[in-house]
């Protein structure tokens, strides 16, 4: 019981308690104010592959066959654990199934399929069926969250604290950093962000997609419409009043930020004007209809990562073997690969083949907190600006226009000619703030009958920088998209207070959204041109694809019936109470 337990202060650096201005005692009599708490339940990472192990030992060394978010990390946990050398471990995941953050980790499966494999002398196979999914691999912790915004009569916000109790592990710590996105996505003079933790006989929490931002996006963003309800503004009005210059967590200028153009775009394509201010004042028979707003953000990073690259010629034809231990959690990690390197050498796609998922390869960083496509694609990139150059240099020609490699291999009939670069985070981005934001636009359609709610449409628009592929990328924001539905409507684990498991044990009881709940979802995208976080200009879009979404689904609920849901997920019974 969250609420029974005395919270503490969790032991993170990061999580201590943000500051700015003189907090929430800056509130003074005849400004409008909001104070509500907002809850999210505990939330299951659920990927359609369940985790499974394959090990395999020769001698002393030992393969293991494992769905792994980050390679090399696998490598170093397993090697660790069983007290072997790096060099030892081999990790081949070169697909995963899904993962979602539960697979960034190293859970027991890995280290008992090891040991079993050991004991028997033999390759041992060990895959964990769905019910044992709620119990072994994380998941995403219970917050309550209260919000408090003092503004002005026109809208002007001086006062926003973010204060966040959660649950975590009595054998270790983890907190989802909720009050991240309250940071830095309004500029309130005086700012509280705090967190203290509660300590439960229950699995450690994780990494889950949005980590902190899904959630305390809800929060926020809730209340933001219920200030905006309150002033008698316009929602969208309200956050481009309170449109903030520079980081108001740091005052470092912004590499870019979309938030206003993406709410301006995303208002026109979804018809905001067609809104009916009056809440419950929008029917079609016996449903009540509703439209919501909210917006997210999260880091933009790129990560230390190597690639090399194998060039041959073979028939006049030049082709490239791209290697990187890069992992693909299905966001399309080969294509983008291939696309790269196509660019960057000059050689058709259908002559590239990509190498990843394999921890003797060169080294990468992990398919977390939105940083593969930019660590992977520019440890790419260098690898194919730098055989280029050695290419040039070989041939001891200069040129008025820069050859490719293709056309080096096959001018200077070089039959083969590999490579390696380590590409580096670049160090100037440190001086910047450096985000992918989105606006999220929502309708909703409820039944004044059973209280069932259905989002009929549904609009992300955001600014992510370059865009690598358009139909990967659309992909990535509608599944976050479908899984903040989830986390609105239906999403919820179950625990039985006798014994410290859950109720929930399938997906007969926790219910995840299929295509009969899903109904119109578009996806948008900011022309944007950053090259702070890194030379390409990518950003992620893995994460920020959920961040806002329940908030505006939440709003869209209040706008359809009036009655404001502060705690997910909205079933028919708290719309029908």
């Amino acid at each position: 019981d969250l609420e029974a337990k005395t919270p503490v202060m969790p032991k993170g650096k990061e999580l201590q308690d943000f500051v700015k201005g003189a907090g929430k005692s800056a509130i003074t009599s005849g400004q409008i104010t909001i104070e509500e708490e907002y809850e999210t339940p505990i939330e299951h990472h659920h990927p359609m592959e369940p985790h499974s192990t394959l090990a395999v030992w020769k001698d002393e060394n030992l393969t293991l066959y494992n769905g792994s978010q980050i390679i090399n990390g696998a490598q170093t946990a397993a090697a660790a654990t069983l007290n072997l050398k790096a060099e030892q471990v081999r990790i081949v995941s070169p697909f995963i199934g899904g993962g979602f953050g539960s697979k960034g980790g190293q859970w027991a499966n890995l280290v008992l399929c090891a040991v079993a494999a050991k004991m028997v002398n033999r390759p041992v196979k060990l895959a964990l069926t769905r019910q044992q999914m709620f119990n072994s691999v994380g998941l995403r912790q219970r917050n309550i969250q209260k919000i408090t915004l003092a503004a002005s009569k026109d809208g002007m916000l001086s006062t926003l604290a973010h204060e966040t109790i959660s649950h975590t592990a009595i054998d270790d710590e983890y907190i989802e950093p909720c009050g991240d996105c309250s940071k830095i996505m309004y500029d309130a003079p005086n700012t509280l962000i705090s967190y203290r933790s509660v300590p439960m006989h229950v699995i450690l929490p994780t990494y889950t997609r949005g980590p902190g931002k899904s959630t305390g996006s809800f929060a926020l963003e809730s209340a933001m419409d219920e200030l905006a309800h309150k002033l008698n503004i316009d929602p969208i009005e309200l956050r481009i009043k309170n449109e903030p210059k520079q980081d108001p967590s740091n005052g470092k200028p912004w590499s870019s930020r979309t938030t206003v153009q993406c709410l301006k775009e995303g208002a026109k394509a979804f018809g905001w004007d067609k809104r009916k201010k009056a809440p419950g004042s929008n029917k079609i028979g016996d449903d009540l209809v509703g439209y919501g707003v909210a917006c997210g953000t999260y880091p933009a990073r790129q990560r230390d990562s190597s690639a090399s690259i194998n060039l041959r010629l073979q028939n006049g034809k030049v082709f490239a073997t791209v290697e990187i231990a890069a992992s693909d959690l299905g966001t399309g990690t080969n294509t983008i690969l291939a696309q790269t390197a196509s660019d960057g050498l000059g050689i058709p796609v259908s002559q590239i083949t990509i190498k990843i998922g394999d921890s003797s390869l060169p080294p990468a960083a992990g398919s977390v907190g939105s940083v593969g496509a930019s660590s992977f694609a520019n440890a790419v990139n260098d690898a194919c600006t730098k055989i280029t150059d050695e290419l040039l240099a070989k041939s001891g020609k200069q040129f008025f226009v820069r050859p490719t490699a293709n056309q080096l291999m096959v001018s200077e009939n070089i039959g083969s000619f590999q490579t390696r670069s380590d590409s580096k985070a670049p160090t100037e981005a440190e001086k910047y703030s450096c985000h992918s934001f989105n606006a999220n636009f929502a309708e909703v359609r409820i039944s004044s009958v059973t209280g069932m709610v259905k989002v009929t449409r549904f609009l992300a628009v955001t600014g992510a920088g370059k865009i690598l592929n358009p139909k990967t990328a659309r992909s990535q924001i509608i599944g976050g998209n479908v899984w903040g539905i989830g986390m609105a409507l239906s999403e919820e684990s179950v625990i039985d207070p006798r014994y410290g498991s859950f109720a929930t044990r399938s997906f007969a009881d926790y219910h995840v959204p299929s295509n009969f709940d899903i109904g119109k979802l578009d996806a948008m995208f900011i022309n944007e041109v950053d090259l702070v976080p890194n030379k390409m200009g990518i950003k992620g879009i893995g994460e920020v694809g959920i961040v806002g979404v329940a908030a505006a689904i939440a709003n869209a609920v209040f706008n359809a019936t009036g009655k404001r849901i502060r705690s997910l997920p909205i079933t028919p019974d708290k719309l029908l109470l």
